[in-house]
């Protein structure tokens, strides 16, 4: 960058609505991409029930899914440093791991 030029910084006021702040809780999730985005679906599997509902499907450009990738690797080390390693073995839904669909 130039020496003359000087990084200017940009304040982004974020907006959330009261029904998007309450959340929503899934178990599994599946995810698909092509060359230019990717998609994941959240979804809530309730147990013993032959149908599954998604509960929110967002659409991420390659570089954001490599930041977001980012983000929670070292969020996840922060949280296991802080309350110990987290166990992934047993059932987490059909074929008990997330579903990625190439």
């Amino acid at each position: 960058m130039p020496e003359n030029q000087e990084k200017k910084e940009i304040k982004i006021q974020i907006q959330l609505d009261e029904n998007v702040a309450q959340g929503a809780y899934v178990n599994f999730a599946m995810m698909s991409h092509s060359e230019t985005e990717f998609l994941v679906d959240f979804i809530f599997i309730q147990p013993q029930a032959p149908k599954a509902k998604v509960r929110s499907r967002i659409i991420l450009s390659p570089k954001h899914v490599k930041r977001l990738y980012q983000a929670l690797g070292e969020n996840l080390a922060k949280y296991e440093e802080r309350f110990g390693k987290i166990e992934v073995a047993g059932p987490m839904g059909p074929g008990g791991k997330m579903k990625f669909v190439h």
